[in-house]
C-alpha cells in the first residue's frame, strides 16, 4: 500500500480511491468470477480519547524522547503501523479484530484484506505506517454520520472498495448497535455488508476474546447480512479461559 498524501490542515495518510489497491501488478485485482467469494474486513477504530491513547499521544520535549517507552519513541520518529498502535491503545478488542481479519480475509494478491475505519481519514489498511502527527490528523474528528469530515473520506473509500472488491463479502468487525458505522456503510454497501452474528449481546472484551479463540481453532464466525440482522440480543454465556499456549500466540494487553 503506497503512503497516503493530502494537503492543507489534515496531513494524515488519507485514503484516496486509487490507493485502495496495494503496490504491484494491479491490472485486475478483482476476485475471479469462478472463485469462491472473497472476504474483506472493516475494523472499527480504537478509542483515542482513553487513558492509554493519552499516554502514547501526549506531547513531550525532545530531551524526554530517550526516556519514553519503545513504541512511543518509534511513533515520534519513523512511525508505527496503525494496527500496532491501535492494538496497544485498545488491547484485547482490537488485537482480536486484527488477528481475525489477517487469518480469515480472502483477497487477491496485493489487495489488503482489512481496513480500519478512521474518524477523518477514510479507510486505512492496518499495515499503514503512521507518525504521531498523522495519527492526530486522522483521529481528530468525531465519528458521527452527520459530520462531513468523517463522511466525505469514508464515503469516497467505501465506493472505491465496492468497485474494486466486486465479488467479496465485506464484513464489519465492530458495533452495529449504533448508527455511527452502520448508516454510512449500509448506504453504500447495502446487502454486501455482513457482520458476525455471534457479536450480538457481547461487549468489546468478549468479542475480542471470541475472535482470538476462533483464530486458535481455525474456525470462522457466522456472517449474516446487516440489512436483515437482529442488532440487539441477550448477553451470551461467558467465554471459557484460553490456554497458555494460545495466549503466547497473541501477546498483548487488554484494556
Amino acid at each position: 500500500m503506497s503512503s497516503r498524501k493530502s494537503s492543507g490542515r489534515n496531513r494524515g495518510p488519507r485514503a484516496k480511491p486509487c490507493n485502495l489497491r496495494a503496490p504491484g501488478d494491479i491490472e485486475d485485482q478483482t476476485v475471479p468470477a469462478d472463485a469462491r467469494p472473497g472476504r474483506v474486513f472493516l475494523l472499527s477504530p480504537a478509542n483515542v480519547t482513553g487513558i492509554r491513547a493519552g499516554q502514547i499521544m501526549s506531547d513531550c520535549a525532545p530531551s524526554e524522547l530517550p526516556e519514553l517507552p519503545e513504541l512511543q519513541r518509534r511513533l515520534r520518529r519513523e512511525g508505527v503501523t496503525l494496527g500496532e498502535l491501535f492494538c496497544f491503545i485498545s488491547g484485547l478488542y482490537f488485537r482480536g479484530k486484527l488477528a481475525y481479519a489477517r487469518t480469515f480475509a480472502r483477497v487477491p494478491r496485493n489487495f489488503p484484506g482489512a481496513y480500519v475505519i478512521t474518524a477523518c481519514g477514510g479507510l486505512i489498511p492496518p499495515e499503514t505506517r503512521v507518525t504521531l502527527e498523522q495519527v492526530r490528523d486522522i483521529c481528530c474528528g468525531e465519528v458521527d454520520p452527520a459530520n462531513a469530515r468523517y463522511r466525505v473520506p469514508l464515503d469516497r473509500d467505501l465506493r472505491s472498495l465496492s468497485e474494486l472488491a466486486t465479488d467479496c463479502q465485506i464484513v464489519l468487525l465492530g458495533s452495529i448497535a449504533t448508527p455511527k458505522y452502520i448508516d454510512p456503510l449500509l448506504e453504500i454497501l447495502g446487502e454486501r455488508l455482513f457482520f458476525p452474528v455471534e457479536f450480538v449481546g457481547r461487549g468489546d472484551m468478549s468479542r475480542g476474546g471470541l475472535m482470538l479463540r476462533c483464530v486458535d481453532a481455525g474456525t470462522q464466525l457466522t456472517y449474516v447480512p446487516v440489512t436483515t440482522a437482529t442488532r440487539h440480543g441477550r448477553r451470551p454465556p461467558k467465554l471459557t479461559g484460553r490456554s497458555s499456549t494460545a495466549e503466547k500466540r497473541h501477546p498483548g494487553n487488554s484494556r
